[in-house]
């Protein structure tokens, strides 16, 4: 039973080392009017969906596997986007609308120098480095504080979906300094290179592919050692680990920060791909959509998350462009019909047809014997 999923796992990575060493290649040497000519705008599109599959697996690593439900993990995602938001601003130099050496939004706003929490972002990697720590610490205190008080189950799910509704809240207002509604955006260089050039969409398409195989062996390798069987058992029965002498609360928070860091990964190289990051990429609903992702893909696989991301988001672009009224309805029934005939997403699609197949020769059998059954009933009356 266990060589299924990692034979899906096999395929799947060998499907993205395919994606992340062949789309580039076919971008940037072959001409454009070639069928093998891979576009500027899919490049940026899929880069797109290797963070989104980044995204899921933080997703998936709490829920399929811990069996902790968060509904905020799109917070640290914009978290991170944010920190490498502010990095980004800061190579724009005088080159806004207002020709100034600071933000344009921080001009607006009556300003007339930098504030002093922006100036360290002229650094690449103090962006990166805060882009671990920030989201890190709020999920460290966040859990800390949870876990501790032992909520679980909806209650779980409940406080993450208000932590990040709080900070979305928190960040539309201007007085943080952080953009407000508007948030950031018209981004033009990333360690000198400039952010429309295809050469650089794709090195970050690139970056995105190998971030992304590298948290799918991390948390690969994790969950094949005695904490991943620690977790899976927090995830079916808590009280019976808590009853070995286990101290779940210490585990789940481990997951839960290791999980907002994935996510914020996530976010810092999603940014300079879109070119803008605002409060609305830390709604609640963007968490709801990432769960969804999850639950199509098949949650308690690594596979399944990616899967499910590209699979829901392919579909999200074409639907957007076809049936732009209809898309959330769509949504809706792909995620209600998943959950009823496909309980374990399109990860566990092979294993659910194959089951589904082996009740008939079972049927066979049974007829068989009940053909046979009369004939031995009939024997003792014969020899009378």
């Amino acid at each position: 039973m266990r060589s299924k999923p990692t034979n899906l796992e096999f395929w799947v990575v060998l499907v993205a080392l395919l994606v992340i060493g062949v789309f580039p290649c076919l971008n940037a040497f072959t001409v454009d009017t070639s069928w093998l000519h891979v576009s500027n705008f899919t490049i940026n599109l899929y880069g797109k969906y290797l963070c989104y599959a980044m995204l899921a697996i933080s997703v998936d690593l709490l829920w399929g596997y811990t069996g902790l439900l968060s509904l905020g993990q799109a917070l640290f995602f914009a978290l991170g986007g944010y920190m490498m938001g502010m990095y980004l601003m800061r190579m724009i130099g005088n080159l806004g609308q207002y020709h100034q050496p600071i933000p344009d939004f921080l001009v607006f706003l009556g300003w007339s120098s930098l504030p002093a929490f922006w100036k360290p972002f002229d650094s690449l990697p103090f962006a990166l480095l805060m882009a671990v720590l920030l989201p890190g610490l709020l999920a460290g205190l966040f859990g800390y504080l949870a876990f501790r008080s032992r909520i679980r189950g909806v209650y779980f799910s409940i406080l993450t979906q208000a932590l990040t509704y709080a900070a979305c809240l928190l960040f539309f207002r201007n007085s943080l300094l952080l953009g407000g509604n508007n948030g950031f955006t018209d981004f033009k260089f990333i360690l000198g290179h400039d952010l429309r050039n295809p050469v650089t969409q794709r090195w970050l398409f690139f970056a995105s592919g190998i971030t992304l195989l590298l948290v799918f062996l991390l948390c690969k390798w994790l969950t094949k050692t005695k904490f991943g069987k620690v977790q899976r058992a927090i995830r079916d029965s808590e009280n019976r680990v808590m009853f070995s002498g286990y101290s779940t609360a210490n585990f789940k928070l481990f997951i839960f920060v290791l999980a907002a860091v994935i996510a914020s990964l996530a976010g810092v190289l999603y940014v300079p791909q879109v070119g803008i990051i605002n409060p609305s990429e830390m709604a609640p609903e963007k968490s709801l959509e990432a769960v969804v992702w999850v639950a199509v893909g098949g949650r308690g696989t690594l596979a399944g998350p990616i899967i499910g991301a590209f699979a829901v988001n392919a579909m999200k672009s074409w639907a957007t462009r076809a049936y732009p009224d209809l898309w959330l309805l769509l949504l809706g029934t792909m995620f209600i019909l998943v959950t009823i005939f496909m309980p374990k997403g399109i990860a566990g699609l092979p294993e659910q047809i194959r089951t589904f197949y082996q009740k008939f020769p079972t049927r066979k059998i049974s007829a068989k014997s009940a053909v046979a059954t009369p004939d031995l009933a009939t024997k003792p009356a014969e020899l009378e």
